[in-house]
Order: structure tokens, then C-alpha cells, then sequence
């Protein structure tokens, strides 16, 4: 239950076993229409490029910054935790003029601040982190994306730790590039991450002066095996049984329904959090602007917060995560994502916290947070 990788179904594992074939073999190659439809659905990007690229969610990033970006070309990049800090020091490796517009850590992304930032000199790209995962924090993507098009900017959102569990909506923002990872909401293993290419983006790729710095991830290369208009021409080992995994994910989440999917990270989210509460612990981000399915909890004065996280690992083989960047040792992140967003997850979390806390003295009554909880599951 940390902030990913979530816990992967048994159906998943299963699909993973399957025997392995050839990457251009008709079967597959049958398959990975059926992804590239599916991811469309996912995102609702039905006018968008989507395939699943070959690595984590951090890949989709670099894919996005290096497809777009070439050297001189200004990048607004908007800061609010460790993952927008990636995306400008990515620009910055591309050879951009990064400009960024920067928060605290926990506070959503300031859509007027960013207008702002586009307002000063003409603009390639701007980037921002939908779902923060170093905080919880959540952004305004579709008033981000309308202030990009407004300024002639492509957008860049990162959705790695949203898609699935909130509302993704592509079509709905007009974005150019969306990605995301198979590791979180899709309770999938980690190692691919789909993505969301415009008709927009995919001109300014193809029109570059310059190759993209990246081989594996240059979309004029790339999509020569992907895109299956006219033929497929090899240009990678496709990792076969990942993606037997992430088919089986996406079938997983169009048969509970994307909508009831999202209304169960939500409803679990509320129960951990009332829970959480009862047990005198905090929220660090505020409520209009958390993400259901990353926890950011406060670690109370005179608390050691990686002796709770040994403690619960050690007593009941749970694992949270601890802060990143200035959140080190302040906070914990707790995930409820995909096959974790459960009601035992939450049950499992508050108990094993609870008896954490008391072993350093801290007074946290279990009983009165699982009754919280209890009466938000119903």
C-alpha cells in the first residue's frame, strides 16, 4: 500500500504466464490492436496515437519531452512535487529553455500563475503533473491544457498515478500528450507505460529539425512497428508477456466499468481517511485537492516515521511509503490503487498503523478508526 507498484490480481499473474511468441507473429500482432483500442478507451483519446511503450511510467515522460523538445525551444514546467522537478530537468537535457512556475510541495498546480509564465515569449510545450505522487495532490489538467492551447503550447500531462483511479478525460482537455504507467490504478507489474499522442503532437514530431535524442522512444521510429498501417517493421523486442499482462488489466477495469472504478478508490479513500482522523493523525494535502488512491498522512510531533514503516513491514508484511525531496521524514504516502483500493486494504492499514504508533507511545485508537472507517464503507 505504498505509492506503487500496487497489488497485481491473480488473473493478471495468470495472463503473465502464457506461453510466450513472437513479436510480429499474427496473434500478437492481433493483440496489440486490441491494446491500442483499449488504451483509446481508457483514456477516451479516440483521435490519439495510443500505444504502451516499452519501460515505466518514467519513460512516458521522457517520450513526451524528448519527442517534442528541441534544443532552444522555451518549456514551461509546473512544479508542485518530485515529478514536475523531472520533467524540467528532462527539458533541460533536451537542450530547452526551461521556465518554471514552482509550489510548495501539496498544493495543486496554480493555473493563473502558469498563464502567467505562457504570457512571457512564445511557447513549445507546457508540462504539469495531473496526480502528484510525491504529495496526493491533484491539478486542474483541463484548465491547464485550455491555458496551452490558448498560447500555442503543446501540453504534456502526466497521468502515471491518475489513470484508472480518477478521471482521465483526453478528448474532454484537448491534450497532446498524456502518459501513464501500468504500476498503480491498472494493478499491473510494473515495466510499461501507455501513452496518448495528438494529431497535433505527432505533426510537430514529424516535422523536427533535429532527430530525437532518444532512439527507443523516438515516435518516427517507433511507431513504424506500433502504428500497423501498411505492415509492421521490426524496431524492438516487444516485451511479450508484460503486455499479456497489462490486455488482461485493461479487460479487468471495462468489466467492473471505468466509472464504478473510480467511485471505489473514491469511496476507500474516504473510509481511510475518516479513519485516519479518529486515530488523531492528519492530511496533508486539502481535501478538495487529494487524490483518492495516494494518502499523503502527516507523522506526528515526536514520532519516528521509519520505525512505523519497519514496524508495520515487519508485523504485517504491509508496505507504506515514506516522503520524498522536503517531505523526507514528515509524512507517509499510502496508496489505495487498483486491486489495493479495497475495504480489508483499509482495515489492514488502519490496524497495523494504529499498532505502530502505540509502540512509540503514541495514543492511537484502533477501534474508534475502524469504526470511522466502517461507517463511510457502510
Amino acid at each position: 500500500m505504498g505509492p506503487g507498484p500496487s497489488d497485481v490480481s491473480p488473473r493478471v499473474l495468470s495472463a503473465l504466464a502464457r506461453p510466450t511468441i513472437g513479436h510480429l507473429d499474427p496473434q500478437f500482432q492481433a493483440l496489440m490492436e486490441e491494446i491500442k483500442a483499449a488504451l483509446q478507451r481508457l483514456f477516451n483519446a479516440p483521435d490519439h496515437a495510443c500505444v504502451p511503450l516499452p519501460a515505466p511510467g518514467t519513460a512516458g515522460m521522457e517520450a513526451a519531452i524528448m519527442n517534442l523538445l528541441e534544443p532552444g525551444d522555451r518549456c514551461v514546467v509546473a512544479i508542485n512535487g518530485a515529478f514536475g522537478g523531472r520533467m524540467a530537468d528532462m527539458a533541460g537535457r533536451a537542450g530547452a529553455t526551461v521556465v518554471t512556475v514552482d509550489h510548495d510541495w501539496g498544493l495543486p498546480v496554480d493555473v493563473a500563475r502558469v498563464e502567467a509564465a505562457l504570457s512571457g515569449a512564445p511557447t513549445k510545450v507546457l508540462a504539469f503533473v495531473h496526480a502528484e505522487t510525491s504529495t496526493g495532490a491533484r491539478s486542474d489538467a483541463a484548465s491547464l491544457c485550455a491555458v496551452a492551447r490558448k498560447h500555442g503550447a503543446l501540453s504534456v500531462v502526466d497521468c502515471v498515478t491518475s489513470l484508472g483511479g480518477i478521471v482521465v478525460d483526453v478528448a474532454a482537455w484537448d491534450a497532446d500528450v498524456v502518459y501513464s504507467g501500468t504500476q498503480k490504478c491498472l494493478s499491473a507489474p510494473p515495466g510499461l507505460s501507455p501513452i496518448a499522442l495528438s494529431k497535433r503532437a505527432q505533426a510537430a514530431i514529424s516535422g523536427r529539425k533535429e532527430k530525437v535524442r532518444n532512439w527507443l522512444l523516438d515516435f518516427n521510429l517507433l511507431m513504424s512497428y506500433w502504428g500497423g498501417e501498411g505492415g509492421r517493421t521490426y524496431h524492438h523486442t516487444a516485451p511479450i508477456n508484460a503486455l499479456y499482462g497489462l490486455h488482461e488489466a485493461l479487460v479487468a477495469i471495462f468489466e467492473e466499468g471505468q466509472q464504478a472504478a473510480i467511485v471505489r478508490h473514491a469511496r476507500t479513500h474516504e473510509a481511510l481517511v475518516a479513519g485516519i482522523e479518529a486515530a488523531g493523525l492528519s492530511m496533508l494535502v486539502a481535501e478538495k485537492d487529494r487524490l483518492p488512491q495516494l494518502n499523503t498522512v502527516r507523522v506526528p510531533d515526536g514520532v519516528d516515521e521509519a520505525a512505523v514503516r519497519t514496524h508495520v513491514l515487519k508485523h504485517w508484511d504491509l508496505e507504506i511509503g515514506a516522503g520524498l525531496g522536503p517531505l523526507k521524514g514528515q509524512v507517509w504516502r499510502i496508496g489505495l490503487m487498483g486491486a489495493s483500493a479495497t475495504a480489508w486494504h483499509v482495515r489492514l492499514c488502519l490496524t497495523a498503523l494504529c499498532e505502530a504508533l502505540n509502540a512509540q507511545g503514541f495514543k492511537a485508537d484502533a477501534q474508534a478508526a475502524l469504526a470511522a472507517a466502517d461507517g463511510k464503507l457502510g
